[in-house]
């Protein structure tokens, strides 16, 4: 099985070679980040009912499902901008931790 980083950049050469890989598309790809978003705040608001006129219409487990969309839609856009995901995403974890040690951490006296 291909992990989620080497499967990001297949997918960002496979759009670059159907779509190119001009400022345009980079920049829809960028987008497509946002409309997989809202994708999971509208599963988020169907799953806690939120539209009376609808109803529950989805479950945690379908919003679970749009929130991985969103994440391998930004490592591919990460991909599509030059950028190495697996490199990307290993420096913000790394920021991420050092925060959360910082901020766990007792003052010194």
């Amino acid at each position: 099985m291909t992990d989620l980083f080497t499967l990001a950049a297949l997918v960002a050469g496979r759009l670059d070679a159907i779509n190119g890989c001009d400022r345009e598309e980079t920049g829809l790809r960028i987008l497509k980040v946002t409309e997989e978003a809202g994708e999971a705040a509208s599963a988020w608001i169907g799953t806690i009912g939120q539209n009376p006129r609808k109803g529950v219409t989805h479950t945690t487990e379908d919003v679970a499902a749009e929130l991985a969309d969103v994440v391998l839609t930004a490592l591919v856009a990460i991909a599509s901008i030059g950028h190495d995901p697996r490199q990307v995403i290993t420096a913000c974890v790394g920021k991420v931790a050092a925060r959360l040690d910082n901020a766990y951490r007792s003052p010194e006296r």
